[in-house]
């Protein structure tokens, strides 16, 4: 029997909120990746308190393939996710990767699709992730960021929160084939709101250049710390 792809198109694309064995799958995933971050990284947590309730934008730096695994013991709700749609081209696996707060991104599909997508999964009430540095970077500085965040934040009306990672380079950096256990910081900073009243038809490149900035020096900060408490600053 030849088993089909499932044909996923933008407009068949609906943010909903998560069904119950859905969370009961997250819940359980999580707990396994909390337990590794635990015992191989010794990770450890400063600020969680500061995320907010509702929609957000967890924006952290990215040193690492880590990352994606560290920032889901920030917090209980289900974080979500942009995947490459080829993995959802079949049913089972596309239901447990959303599950497991994954939604689908057509490669090559044009960046407002995705925007939408990612306003459509805030619009549901629940968190996503993104990583404005884009991919991995190396060494300690933080810069380049792109403006997704803070456009689909400015549409959204929803806070970013910025987290500086400590330690996931030299866990597992770009330069490194293996990961090596070592202990790893996470640092949680303020939510950065986007000014009342943003959220029009239009974002002007003025309001994305702030947004941006304040992001860009909150997550150099918060970076700058999580390093200095493992001596690496």
């Amino acid at each position: 029997m030849v088993i089909k792809p499932k044909e996923t198109t933008p407009e068949s694309f609906h943010a909903r909120p998560p069904k119950a064995w859905e969370l009961y799958a997250y819940g359980f995933a999580r707990t396994l990746v909390n337990a590794l971050n635990k015992t191989a990284w010794r990770v450890k947590i400063v600020g969680a308190s500061r995320l907010p309730e509702g929609a957000f934008i967890l924006a952290p730096v990215h040193r690492s393939n880590l990352d994606t695994l560290l920032v889901a013991s920030l917090t209980k709700r289900r974080l979500r996710y942009m995947g490459k749609d080829g993995v959802w081209k079949y049913k089972l696996s596309g239901a447990i990767l959303t599950a497991l707060g994954g939604f689908p991104v057509h490669r090559g599909a044009a960046d407002r699709e995705a925007l939408r997508r990612c306003n459509l999964v805030l619009a549901s009430g629940e968190p996503l992730v993104l990583f404005p540095e884009g991919t991995r970077k190396s060494g300690s500085t933080v810069e380049g960021l792109f403006e997704g965040a803070a456009y689909i934040a400015i549409k959204g009306n929803v806070p970013i929160v910025p987290v500086g990672i400590g330690g996931s380079e030299r866990a597992w950096g770009k330069s490194k084939k293996f990961p090596k256990p070592t202990k790893i910081v996470l640092v949680v900073g303020d939510p950065i709101y986007p000014t009342v009243g943003e959220g029009g038809s239009r974002v002007p490149r003025s309001s994305l250049s702030i947004l941006s900035e304040q992001l860009s020096a909150a997550l150099q900060e918060l970076f700058d710390e999580a390093q200095s408490m493992l001596g690496l600053g």
